[in-house]
């Protein structure tokens, strides 16, 4: 081993000497900063205070007293300063540097060797020690300083001066400190700076910034109408002065006073005469008062929502609007319950829409309320449209002319209570003359109601129209008798909706009528989905029923085989949507008789059953039927989800017309629902009630009445129950099926979760990764299945994939080779299953790329282009 002299000691010190100098630096500024830390932070505040212009809104005494207490407090920090600081030296820097390494290696570099030193053996180790020394020394590097002060400084003092000077910064100016030197005896002649300061301050709702008027030249300065000027005079009274011409003021203050304040009303000139005096030329830039037209005539729903589109501007931004709607009694036809004059009302008042983010200065909405319940319903008004803006300027349009959508009753006793609720509403004294009408109409209750209650309400309406025609009506009991008669007109008008046969006869009879009538577009097409719901109960039922009876009797369902009707439900949907198209191209007489051959169709039909029960169905089949099943109720939750997300921003909307959301389940889309229509199970069927707009038949079908989070719940347990008796226990396909139904079922442990918090978004994410798990479980399962079969003898299992060959999907596709893909068939109710593919995807494109749209619901229809 090489000896190591005290020649390589030296040069080894000589190495460390950037670490030891950059260590001496960090102490340096470590003693600044423990030294100095006080007296910063008093001249910060002192320099903030100053800044902010603080010394201009006290009076002279609080100046002063504050300047004794910021002398003060700057010789006391001085002081501590130079009690405190120390320059470091070389040897604390060499000793804080040898701390930081293992050993001390600088301090035994810079030892002699002082015992041994004759012995050749002791001097060879004591090289060596040096040399294990040097080799740590040369990887010393510099220590870094403590800059903390929080131990001296508990109440964080320092941040609080560093946040009051850097608020200065924005909002003061370094002019104003030369403000302090004209409150000392004689200091107006010394000042230095400006000896006046000027703010010109737009109205907030113009969203200009304020101007300091000290950093403006002479010359032409624009400000909005409104603007305030504020002017501050120091020194000598009568030193400045001011003269204006843009207030309009008569009763003006002194020319000197120091203190100016005057609003910018009109074009003129603002002149500080005097020393360092400025004249600005103020060009007034107007305010434009709002503008709001309406684009269009309303549009009313089937059910009496009315729909005004109206457009508005400002050129600073509309801030609120409203529309009011007064009685047009001269176009009023004035008989029956009409002729004699209205009782006083208020005009009917509403707010306007506005968006609720973005620009106000030009944009369109529309006016979504319901006034079906209203006095003035169905009757002729005058629509006022106002907006108001910032300024409190107002614009009112010129009154239109217009008739005030309300729900139409097709029912004739219906409508006849409604009549009279209006006539009762109208004025207090057709009393005497409802209740005869009301008596002469209900003169046979048997031939008028379907239900015995429903005679008794109007029995009960009558008595007490008559008891109080003497006494006369009050307020209360005018709007509690005008309830009940709409409650019972919309029970009348509605039917019980449990009966599904009578309930399919209701819809046939109120499209027909209403066909009759010249009801309007809306009207036919909400009554024509309407009576496809109906069908579609009334088709279960009867399924079912002949279900019943084929197990009662194995020969077959009992009747004249030869007299009956058979029809697909492919038939019937094709002949709803013949009549559609007839109503749609304006042939009402055709679609009325094509309507009539419906009814009788309908009367002749039954249903038959397959064959496919005669000879059981194995655990897969049943298990692949039970997860279809749950696949779809899944799908349906997740519909209606989606909905209630879009109509959280969208308040005014009926459900599943949110921003056009059209063609799925929720009683407003167009087409079909989103099951298909064959091969459903009777929990998908119901479930599928209960999204078609039917709450009575989404209850009873779901089972499980509430929100949709425990809806959510028990299809959780469903699935639960399904898992004990999934067959395959053992086998790679039958523990991938338990693998995935395991990640769909939390997966929906998680969306019930999400629903209780009303968090939609992160529920709908979860439901869709339930359902991928859940099409996962089924491929698997019936991958299992199609290994079976391919085990069994020839001519085994013919019958069972025969039976699956019926099974249809969701979507109404036939079910692949495993039984679960069901992408190998074309779609039964279109066509064109690409084509609608395709414009689905160009609808979610659309949507996801406007920007008004909320932005929860743009991210989750990102997230669906991600995804398919």
């Amino acid at each position: 081993m090489a000896s190591f002299s005290n020649h390589d000691a030296q040069r080894s010190l000589r190495a460390v000497r950037w670490p030891l100098r950059l260590t001496w630096l960090g102490m340096l500024a470590e003693a600044l900063v423990q030294s100095l830390w006080p007296l910063l932070t008093v001249c910060l505040f002192v320099l903030g205070a100053l800044m902010l212009g603080l010394q201009d809104v006290v009076i002279v005494e609080v100046v002063w007293a504050a300047a004794v207490i910021a002398g003060t407090g700057a010789l006391a920090t001085l002081g501590y300063a130079f009690v405190k600081f120390r320059v470091p030296s070389k040897v604390q820097a060499v000793a804080r540097l040898d701390a930081s390494l293992p050993g001390r290696p600088l301090q035994a570099l810079s030892d002699q060797q002082t015992i041994g030193a004759d012995d050749a053996a002791s001097t060879e180790v004591w090289r060596a020690h040096q040399a294990r020394m040097a080799a740590r020394a040369a990887s010393a590097e510099p220590v870094a300083a403590d800059l903390r002060v929080s131990a001296r400084d508990p109440y964080a003092l320092r941040y609080l001066a560093i946040l009051v000077f850097g608020i200065a910064l924005l909002f003061g100016s370094i002019w104003r400190v030369g403000s302090v030197a004209q409150m000392a005896p004689g200091g107006a002649g010394l000042a230095a700076g400006p000896v006046w300061e000027g703010w010109a301050e737009s109205p907030r709702y113009t969203g200009r910034p304020t101007i300091y008027l000290n950093d403006i030249a002479e010359g032409a300065l624009r400000v909005p109408v409104g603007s305030l000027i504020t002017l501050r005079l120091y020194g000598e009274v009568g030193a400045l002065t001011l003269s204006e011409t843009v207030s309009g003021r008569t009763d003006v203050p002194p020319a000197s006073d120091p203190a100016q304040d005057f609003t910018v009303v009109q074009n003129g000139t603002v002149t500080i005469n005097g020393p360092g005096g400025r004249s600005w030329e103020i060009e007034v830039i107007p305010d434009a008062p709002p503008q709001i037209a309406v684009l269009a005539d309303p549009d009313a729903s089937a059910m009496g929502e009315m729909t005004l589109p109206f457009e508005a501007s400002d050129d600073y931004g509309v801030e609120a609007g409203e529309a009011r709607f007064t009685l047009d009694l001269a176009s009023v036809e004035r008989r029956y319950g009409l002729t004699i004059d209205p009782e006083t009302r208020p005009d009917l008042i509403v707010p306007l829409p506005t968006p609720i983010a973005g620009n106000r200065r030009a944009f369109e909405e529309n006016l979504i309320e319901d006034f079906s319940e209203h006095p003035w319903a169905n009757l002729p008004v005058l629509a006022h449209l106002s907006a108001l803006d910032g300024a409190e300027q107002k614009f009112e349009t010129a009154p239109r002319p217009m008739v005030l959508p309300g729900r139409r009753f097709f029912d004739p006793v219906a409508a006849a209570v409604i009549e009279q609720r209006r006539d009762l509403l109208w004025s207090r004294v057709n009393n005497g003359r409802i209740s005869q009408i009301l008596r002469a109409t209900s003169y046979l209750p048997e031939d008028l109601f379907r239900k015995q209650t429903d005679a008794l309400r109007l029995r009960k309406v009558i008595r007490q129209l008559e008891t109080f025609a003497n006494y006369g009506l009050s307020d209360d009991m005018q709007e509690d008798l005008a309830q009940e008669m709409w409650d019972l007109a919309l029970i009348l008008e509605e039917g019980d909706l449990a009966d599904a046969a009578e309930r399919m006869r209701r819809a046939q009879e109120r499209l027909n009528e209403a066909i009759k009538n010249g009801a309007s577009d809306e009207e036919i097409a909400e009554l024509m989905r309407e009576l496809r719901r109906a069908t579609e109960d009334y088709l279960q039922q009867l399924s079912r029923q002949a279900q019943r009876q084929q197990e009662e009797n194995q020969n077959g369902p009992p009747g004249d085989q030869q007299n009956s009707m058979q029809m697909t439900q492919d038939d019937l949907q094709r002949m709803m949507d013949r009549i559609q198209e007839l109503m749609e191209q304006g042939r009402m007489a055709e679609a009325q008789q094509a309507l009539q051959e419906l009814q009788e169709m309908m009367e002749n039909m039954r249903v038959t059953q397959s064959q496919q029960g005669q000879g059981g169905q194995s655990a897969g089949e049943q298990a692949m039927e039970g997860l279809s099943e749950t696949l779809r109720e899944q799908q349906g939750l997740s519909d209606q989800a989606f909905r209630d997300l879009q109509e959280q921003f969208n308040p005014g909307a009926q459900a599943g017309e949110s921003e056009g959301n059209e063609g799925r389940n929720g009683g407003q889309g167009q087409g079909q629902s989103h099951e298909g229509q064959q091969g459903r199970g009777e929990g998908g069927d119901q479930q599928s009630g209960a999204q078609d707009g039917d709450p009575s038949q989404g209850q009873q079908g779901q089972g499980t009445e509430g929100s949709i989070a425990e809806r959510q719940r028990a299809l959780r347990e469903e699935l639960r129950r399904q898992q004990q008796n999934l067959p395959g226990a053992g086998t790679t396909e039958g523990d991938a099926a338990r693998g995935a139904l395991d990640r769909a079922g939390r997966a929906m442990d998680d969306a019930e979760e999400a629903l209780r918090n009303d968090d939609l978004a992160e529920a709908i994410d979860n439901q869709g990764q339930a359902m991928e798990a859940l099409r996962e479980g089924m491929r698997a399962l019936g991958e299992m299945m199609a290994q079976q079969e391919q085990n069994q003898q020839p001519g085994q299992g013919t019958q069972q994939s025969d039976r699956r060959a019926e099974n249809r999907d969701p979507l109404g596709r036939e079910a692949g080779n495993s039984g679960a893909d069901g992408d190998n068939g074309p779609l039964a109710l279109n066509d064109d299953a690409y084509g609608r593919a395709r414009e689905l995807l160009d609808e979610i494109r659309r949507r996801s790329g406007q920007v008004e749209r909320p932005e929860v619901e743009r991210d989750y229809l990102k997230r669906l282009l991600d995804r398919f």
